[in-house]
């Protein structure tokens, strides 16, 4: 039976494996690693890079942490009182040019244990992109890769996990999605009709393709030119990343309510972000045309 300490120490192998590819893709930038300590139990290391050629600031996190489950956290799950394990990887990069996209990507594991002895256990992650500029043959590209990886597993993930992205990276105050979306999964475990080895070789493959697709982007766009009107943009699409981060996502609530290091939970927000008061487009301008595409179900492929 696969054991959460194997899985682990698959989580820290990632984290160095993808630190390496992209320091090596980027050419300057290097990895700089603060080890951390949970009060309530476990621990991580946080690994960010600032300045660099490509990646302006970008972090690749690992964790192991235990503990006593919230109580609230409990409620949502449908669980009593429960201890629980969660361990897993988590990436967002925020490129210098505006012609290079953002990226996030989470790969977890998570079980419980309560009062009584049960159990229970699964994974969870994906991988979606946040174009300041939305390319539709970037688009393609990406959605093309995500789909091979989860074809690899299961012909029917790649669809149903793109349509839970692009319910779940929406910003619903703004009525627009965070980008072109990816993938998303959560509650991964026996109850799909795939042994808990099978479901851990995919989010292996999802988190084994996360490298090779970014660094495609960084070769190909980071010499693309821009100016102050680029730079402007990028600015406020970073602006409705942290609206999305701060108001909706699950993980930074989560991260939060379990009382983690902060600084490695809000290390997914940009070094500079911009909001303008009735903000609006020139129209049929580069940027008119990208908040067009910012609509669910969009087939990409």
């Amino acid at each position: 039976m696969l054991e959460k300490e194997e899985i682990t120490k698959w989580f820290q192998s990632l984290q160095d494996s993808i630190c390496l590819q992209l320091q090596k893709a980027d050419g300057q930038g290097t990895f700089h690693e603060d080890k951390w300590e949970r009060v309530g139990g476990g621990g991580g290391r946080t690994r960010v890079m600032t300045s660099g050629r490509i990646i302006e600031k970008g972090g690749v996190n690992f964790s192991a942490v235990d503990g006593e489950l919230a109580e609230n956290i409990s409620k949502a799950l449908g669980l009593g009182h429960s201890t629980f394990y969660a361990t897993g990887v988590s990436i967002v990069l925020h490129p210098e040019n505006p012609m290079v996209p953002i990226i996030h990507m989470n790969v977890r594991y998570f079980e419980t244990t309560s009062k009584d002895g049960s159990s229970t256990w699964w994974f969870g992650g994906g991988i979606d992109l946040t174009p300041h500029y939305v390319d539709e043959n970037d688009a393609r590209y990406f959605h093309k890769q995500l789909k091979k990886v989860c074809d690899q597993h299961d012909p029917g993930y790649y669809q149903e996990f793109k349509k839970w992205a692009d319910d779940y990276f929406y910003i619903k105050h703004r009525n627009e999605t965070r980008g072109i979306g990816g993938i998303f999964f959560d509650r991964m475990n026996e109850k799909r009709g795939k042994s808990k080895e099978e479901l851990f070789a995919f989010v292996q493959s999802v988190g084994e393709s996360f490298a090779p697709i970014y660094t495609h982007f960084m070769a190909k766009n980071s010499l693309m030119k821009y100016g102050e009107n680029e730079l402007k943009w990028q600015r406020l699409r970073r602006g409705r990343y942290v609206e999305f981060n701060l108001v909706w996502d699950q993980g930074t609530k989560f991260g939060l309510d379990t009382d983690g290091r902060t600084e490695s939970i809000l290390m997914s927000l940009p070094p500079q972000a911009n909001w303008e008061y009735e903000y609006k487009p020139i129209p049929n301008s580069e940027e008119a045309k990208t908040l067009g595409l910012l609509s669910k179900g969009k087939d990409w492929i």
